[in-house]
């Protein structure tokens, strides 16, 4: 099975758009969202082609492939409009004998660890920056935002595709690869 993992859309149907169209061309089975979906937060700027009521719609077209947990820009008026769960605050996926933990970044992080076994990873977005480090007993993930990249990063997502992570922009070039072992 292929998964499609995206972070921090924040009301953008350009962006969201983009991703959608990523979703398809990659031939993905599922599509994950890592929370911000609809709102831009007060801390960023309106991303390009900001319009939460398209986003909607173009979302809840596609809502039975649809796995996401709730950022903190998510809240119940979000949950209200859109037609598949968003206001989990993690959620967990086998990869080979490894869990992958899935949660926005804003509660669990580096900082802050959820529990993980010896070698499971830690997916996370938030922080609007693409990463995968190494730590002692653990590996972070971050696919980096759809709409508002920073630190000079691409917008982009991430693929999962047996036991190997792939970041992407949206031209689909490989920018990071990691697999799990």
């Amino acid at each position: 099975m292929k998964f499609l993992i995206a972070s921090d859309i924040h009301g953008s149907e350009f962006y969201c758009k983009k991703v959608l169209e990523a979703f398809e061309n990659e031939n993905a089975d599922r599509l994950v969202f890592l929370g911000d979906i609809l709102y831009h937060g007060p801390r960023n700027d309106l991303p390009e082609g900001y319009a939460p009521k398209k986003v909607i719609e173009l979302l809840n077209a596609m809502k039975d492939k649809i796995l996401c947990v709730r950022g903190n820009c998510d809240t119940e008026v979000d949950q209200m409009v859109l037609d598949f769960p968003i206001l989990a605050d993690y959620a967990v996926m086998p990869v080979g004998e490894k869990l992958v933990y899935m949660t926005h970044g804003h509660n669990f992080n580096e900082n802050n660890l959820p529990p993980l076994g010896n070698g499971d990873v830690l997916l996370h977005g938030h922080t609007h920056v693409p990463k995968c480090v190494e730590h002692e007993g653990y590996v972070y993930l971050n696919p980096g935002s759809a709409s508002i990249p920073k630190e000079n990063s691409w917008h982009g997502y991430m693929t999962l595709c047996g036991n190997e992570f792939l970041w992407k922009d949206f031209d689909g070039e490989v920018k990071m690869k990691f697999e799990v072992k």
